[in-house]
């Protein structure tokens, strides 16, 4: 198992390093402006000073705090809706339609009104992200709960079983893969809507940096911001995919890199 994790990691390694090196000699041998596209070794020194100076952690505090707060107030939402839809078809006829439209929404142009109605607080970047969490997660806790093989539910309810012990024993434990294939969409997309919250309207945060280094033309500050966002949407789907596996341990889906 251990080597198999260091083999996988050695290969991982392996092949940002055939990304990086021909970036960075193609940016030096073409003499690329670093205004246009830095080479790799300016983002990493970009990095290294923005760390050191502190500048990045402040920032990628408050977005990580506005993410999860969001993706939690969503993801809960989600959850309850889910379950008291699919315990019925005529909800669902009637319920889904407006939950389509809602979403069918572009929601670069709701952040300006939630920013309008919350301020340029934390709040309007909660918002934004509950909004962009709640539909995969209600999408696939509706879709969990329909999976339900009814032979199983039957046999319970000819032994005398009560709703709560049928949810318990059967609908739960069927619905559970479904519904942390939706909790891993939503909470990368709850970044993601974090940061365009955070373009929109505010005062600190990854969002707000960005537009910070545009504006002072610190193109290799844009990408190391870039870089330090993919490594922490990576590691949210990670954390959701461990959860994932200590949860539903009967279940082979998910991936974990080292496992």
């Amino acid at each position: 198992m251990k080597r198999s994790a260091a083999s996988e990691y050695a290969l991982i390694l392996l092949t940002l390093l055939l990304v990086l090196g021909p970036w960075e000699g193609v940016v030096r041998a073409w003499r690329i402006s670093p205004f246009i596209v830095p080479p790799p070794s300016a983002i990493g020194q970009a990095l290294f000073v923005g760390f050191r100076a502190n500048t990045y952690t402040v920032h990628l505090l408050y977005t990580l705090a506005e993410t999860l707060l969001g993706f939690f107030i969503g993801a809960a939402i989600g959850c309850a809706l889910g379950i008291f839809v699919a315990r019925s078809l005529l909800l669902e006829r009637i319920f889904y339609p407006y939950v389509i439209a809602f979403q069918a929404m572009p929601k670069i142009a709701i952040a300006p009104l939630l920013v309008l109605w919350f301020g340029f607080g934390i709040w309007s970047k909660v918002a934004m992200a509950s909004m962009i969490a709640f539909f995969p997660v209600l999408v696939n806790v509706i879709t969990g709960l329909r999976a339900v093989d009814r032979d199983a539910v039957d046999l319970l309810r000819s032994l005398s079983a009560t709703e709560a012990q049928i949810f318990r024993m059967v609908q739960l434990p069927t619905s559970l893969p479904y519904v942390f294939a939706g909790l891993d969409i939503a909470i990368v997309f709850s970044l993601l809507a974090t940061i365009v919250a955070e373009f929109v309207g505010s005062q600190v945060g990854m969002g707000n940096l960005i537009l910070q280094m545009n504006f002072a033309l610190d193109v290799a500050g844009v990408f190391a911001v870039l870089m330090i966002l993919s490594a922490v949407g990576v590691g949210l789907h990670l954390i959701v995919v461990k959860i994932q596996r200590r949860v539903i341990f009967w279940s082979n889906t998910g991936y974990v890199m080292g496992t």
